[in-house]
Parts: structure tokens; sequence; C-alpha cells
């Protein structure tokens, strides 16, 4: 997301617990169980309930079918996890629409709704390390939430469908599942809708299959997926199929783009331009880390912001190259090397905005360096196009990029701008070439996986020179978590 065209992005979620409830539910059965109930919340910094404890989600199956002019939705979630530790019980996020009934195994478990937390007491205790099958059967109309900016996810109603945009908490709105970033997944989502509509997710289309007057389209997400970075859109489109050549995946990287009719034309040369990107990203960041890219294009005004949704970033309305960059380059920050916590998010919007700077300077125009001390200075044509007026060139001071304020400033201008000033940073104090050496182990190292701002530093540091500790220190201490504007450069 580029904050030049959105709003800030957050929101605060509910702190109750649902461990006494837990507790009370009868049924559980066998005598003597040493189980104990999975935790309600992963304690994240900033949203404490979100996820669960006790399980590692290893795959989503879904099956929605959705009503646009009603605005209904029937979903059942088949949900595969290892469990963790002995389980009695354990919490999935569900926030909104109506469970109908939960198997565990096979087999009917009990189930108790809290705010957004569906609490599973199956009928037999899960034992640390065994794989088990949970099916979520639930309907109603999902939420859109709107969050203390006034920015919306969640579910967002379109003229022709919907789109399902979660970052941070809107995908609890339309699945049930363990919606921490720290907890990644494979997908297969089936999406069924009335005849004449389509509907797109992430990854690769497997089936299109017409049956009466519905259409059912299968997507397939082989590589791990953080729940917020999973979509829906729903609507009429126009389909592009292309293929990406030149790139370290053999045989080429399959391209799709969907765009609502409106968008087409504006939106044409920017979106010819992601087989250049992609080879771009490739040279600067390593391979690709998916087995497809493409992007849909909604309507303008359908959300307040892009979001880099796996294999497919949404744009509400027609992007622009800066924009293409910024979200293309999260596949890599943020989608492959997600974060552990919501408080190193600016491991993805630094790296994504940093990776802006690169694009203007290899390409001929401004040197990342002009870039930075456009933003310290707080006044030039990047400020002007890209952050605002001195007011918002003011609050790109307001906080540390590692330590936002609260959950209303995770998307904020600091995690960007000073995000990226902390990588040019680095990238002064070790060089071009052991920058762009580090840049790709990076991604190399933590490919599909989870990494923190802890596991950043340490890697920096270890790949540095031992002389250059030093100085990366000092970058730690003033530009990554120090408060207020540093002394110039």
């Amino acid at each position: 997301m580029r904050p030049s065209q959105l709003a800030p992005r957050a929101t605060a979620t509910a702190t109750a617990t649902v461990t006494a409830t837990v507790l009370t539910l009868s049924g559980c059965a066998g005598a003597g169980v040493q189980g104990t109930p999975g935790g309600s919340g992963l304690r994240d910094p900033y949203f404490a309930d979100l996820g669960n404890g006790g399980y590692d989600v290893e795959h989503y199956g879904l099956a929605l079918d959705y009503d646009p002019d009603s605005g209904r939705l029937d979903g059942e979630a088949v949900i595969t996890a290892r469990a963790t530790q002995d389980l009695s019980a354990f919490n999935l996020d569900l926030r909104g629409l109506d469970v109908a009934s939960v198997t565990v195994e096979g087999g009917p478990a009990r189930f108790n709704r809290q705010r957004s937390e569906l609490t599973v007491r199956p009928r037999d205790e899960l034992r640390d390390g065994e794989t088990f099958r949970t099916v979520v059967r639930y309907s109603g109309e999902p939420r859109t939430i709107t969050d203390e900016d006034g920015a919306e996810e969640g579910w967002l109603p379109t003229r022709t469908g919907a789109v399902a945009l979660g970052e941070p908490l809107g995908s609890t709105t339309w699945f049930p599942g363990n919606h921490h970033p720290s907890d990644k997944a494979a997908y297969d989502i089936e999406i069924t809708v009335p005849k004449g509509l389509q509907a797109y997710s992430n990854g690769e289309l497997t089936q299109t299959r017409t049956h009466g007057d519905v259409t059912t389209f299968g997507w397939h997400s082989g590589e791990p997926m953080a729940g917020y970075l999973a979509t829906v859109a729903i609507g009429a489109y126009e389909t592009e199929v292309s293929v990406v050549r030149g790139v370290s995946r053999r045989g080429g990287l399959p391209v799709r783009t969907a765009v609502v009719p409106d968008e087409v034309e504006s939106s044409a040369d920017t979106l010819a331009k992601i087989p250049e990107v992609v080879r771009w990203g490739e040279a600067n960041f390593g391979p690709y880390p998916f087995s497809s890219v493409g992007a849909i294009v909604e309507e303008e005004g359908a959300a307040g912001y892009a979001l880099e949704t796996q294999t497919k970033p949404v744009f509400p309305g027609a992007p622009d190259t800066r924009l293409l960059v910024h979200e293309l380059a999260h596949q890599w920050f943020g989608n492959s090397v997600t974060p552990k916590t919501w408080q190193d998010i600016w491991l993805n919007e630094g790296f994504a905005t940093y990776a802006e700077w690169l694009w203007t300077e290899q390409k001929g125009g401004r040197s990342a360096q002009e870039t930075f001390e456009q933003v310290y200075a707080g006044e030039g044509a990047y400020v002007a196009e890209s952050i605002g007026g001195p007011e918002e060139a003011e609050a790109v001071w307001a906080y540390p990029p590692a330590r936002p304020s609260g959950a209303d400033t995770i998307s904020g201008s600091p995690v960007y701008y000073r995000g990226a000033m902390v990588l040019h940073k680095i990238r002064q104090a070790v060089g071009d070439d052991r920058f762009h050496a580090l840049v790709r182990g990076w991604t190399r190292t933590h490919r599909h996986g989870n990494a923190g701002t802890r596991d950043f530093t340490a890697y920096v540091e270890q790949q540095a020179g031992r002389g250059e500790r030093a100085a990366l220190r000092a970058i730690w201490d003033v530009w990554l978590y120090g408060e207020g504007k540093p002394a110039r450069p």
C-alpha cells in the first residue's frame, strides 16, 4: 500500500478472552483429558487477540457461494492443521457470520461464539503433533470493517460484486482461521457466483464450470500465504493471460490480469509493464517467489488503497508505474518474507517504498540519494507527489519505523518513508555491491517464512564486514528505533 493514495491502515481489535467460556463447555468425550485449550490470541504487540495458539494451519480449502443481489455468503472451510500441544479446545478467528456446524476429524464438535472468537471443543482430545481436519459451515452477510482512521477492509461490495481485502483484520470477516501473519498456509478457494460474473483469487485458476445459472471458479495457491493476503474479487472483468519470459521459473511465469471495463484503457500501459517489473525485481531481489503473477483492477473508489494481495495485487482504479512497482515488490517483501508480528510491518513497507526509489534511479530518474534528501528536507518533487504538504512531511518523524505508536499507526508514513531511509543508510554503510547481495540473501534466507526486525538487524550485521558493524548499530539506534528527526546525515 502507498500512503500517497490511501488512508493509513490499522484498526483496534477486541481484547475479550474466551478461556473461561471454553472451560465451562461440556460434552468432551472420555474422562481424564490431559490437553488444555489453545490460546485465543498470539499476543501480537498491537492485536493481542488476533491469531490463535496450539496449532499450525497447513491448508485451507474454502468453498464460497456469493449472491451479490442479497449480499449473502454461504461458506464451507476445511482447515487442515497440526496440533502444537495436547489440545482439549482451540479457537478460530471469525467476525460476524452464522456458524451452522463444526466437525473435527469427521466428528461433531461443540462450539461457542464470543466476539471475533469461534471456540471449538473436539469430541476427542487432539495430541501434540497430530494433523487434524476441521470443517466449519457458515453463512450470512460478511462485514465491512471500518478502521479507527476511517479506512475500510473486509468484504467490500462493488457495483457488480465484491472484493475482499484483509490487512490487518479483514480476512476474519469471510472465512474462519488462524489470521495472524505468523501462521501461513496453502489455499484452495472455490467461488460460486451467478452466471455472467467472474470470481478471482490468489494463485492459479484450476477450474471453471457452469452448472445451471451459476459458475464456479477454482483457484490454487501452493506457496504459503498469510490470511491477510488472501483475496476474492467478484464482478465483471476483462481478462488477459500471458507469460513473463526471461525469469528464473522454467517455461516462464504465468500472468493473469482482471480489469473492470471502465478501467481497461487507463490501466493498459501500466499493466503491460508487469513482465518488465518482475524481471527487474528478480535482478534486484532474487527469484520471484511464486508460481504466477498478475493484478486485479477494481472500479475507482472500490477501496481507498491498493493492497499487495498475494500474486494479484488489487488496485482501486488504474495504477501508475510506481504503485505497480511498490505492490509487486511486496511479493518478495511481505508476501514471501512475512513479518512475525504487525510491529515488523516496516520490513514490508520500507522495502516496497525503497523499491520505488531503486526503480526510479535505475530507470534514469532521480537517484535514491536525491529522494532520501528530499524526504529528510520535507520538500521537493518526490515529497509533493508521494507524501504531501509540510504537515504530512513532518509526520514522517512522528515515531520510529520499528516502533509504531499503536495499532492505528502501523501503516503511517514513518513505516514507509523512514523505513526506506533505514535501508538507504544501510546501503551507504556497506556499499552498493554488498547491499544488493544482502537484499538478495535476505529474501533467499527467509523465502516463504516469517521474519522480524531483530532477525533483519542480526542478519545484516552478520553479513556485513566487522568494521561496518558499529556504523550499522548506530543506524539501528538513530534511524530505526530513535525518536524524532535525526541530525542531518
